[in-house]
């Protein structure tokens, strides 16, 4: 597992440059029009749903990737910690967020524990499906450990597109690959919104649960 887990922060160290193209879908990454058209409605939805959430007050982002979701966090938030096992996603994220109030934090999330303040809210987008079952435990109470008495937390991932049975389908090894034609081998789990709300509740969290038209899962929960 460790081997497994350190791979895919090399993966993401080595796949920052082109990681923007996967969510613009250009290059390798363009969809039919039908497709594309999908997808864009999708991420539309899921940005609303996080302007709806409104993460005010000191936010935590983890795994934050570029900056993609980053940038709509500091509409609403006093400050920032953003916080990513890649250098070069960090050097990305602060490039693209030059200016705002944003800490960020390069560190390996599985040991990154407890954290060292607390916050408002938690945000996590395209994460937790890497988060291997054996580890899930630990990294939700990393996640309550973090937020203060009545903080939230909101976050988005994938589903399985197209959409298989519903049947629980636990984190597997994944095989991805780069522009350049490296390999590497991540964790993958694809949720469905049933199946992480009843996994949140039986943790002691109240979530709510919302799947976009095509594929994306989105959850805005809170410590019950």
């Amino acid at each position: 597992m460790d081997e497994l887990l350190a791979e895919q922060v090399a993966y993401y160290q080595a796949r920052a440059g082109e990681y923007d193209e996967w969510w613009q879908r250009r290059g390798r990454y363009t969809l039919p029009a039908d497709l594309e058209r999908r997808w864009f409605e999708d991420v539309a939805e899921a940005e609303a749903a996080l302007h709806e959430f409104a993460p005010t007050g000191r936010v935590l982002e983890l795994a934050c990737g570029t900056g993609l979701w980053t940038r709509h966090l500091v509409e609403y938030a006093d400050q920032v910690t953003a916080v990513d096992a890649s250098p070069e996603m960090i050097e990305l994220n602060r490039t693209r967020l030059a200016g705002a109030p944003v800490e960020h934090v390069v560190a390996d999330l599985f040991e990154w524990n407890p954290p060292p303040a607390t916050y408002d809210a938690v945000v996590f987008t395209y994460w937790l499906s890497h988060v291997p079952d054996e580890r899930l435990e630990a990294f939700w109470s990393t996640v309550r450990t973090a937020l203060r008495p009545g903080g939230r937390v909101f976050l988005v991932d994938s589903t399985r597109y197209p959409p298989e049975p519903a049947e629980p389908t636990p984190a597997r090894a994944e095989r991805r690959e780069l522009n350049d034609g490296r390999t590497f081998t991540i964790s993958k789990r694809y949720w469905t919104a049933p199946e992480l709300q009843y996994d949140l509740e039986a943790r002691g969290w109240q979530p709510t649960t919302q799947e976009t038209t095509n594929q994306m899962i989105l959850i805005s929960t809170a410590i019950s």
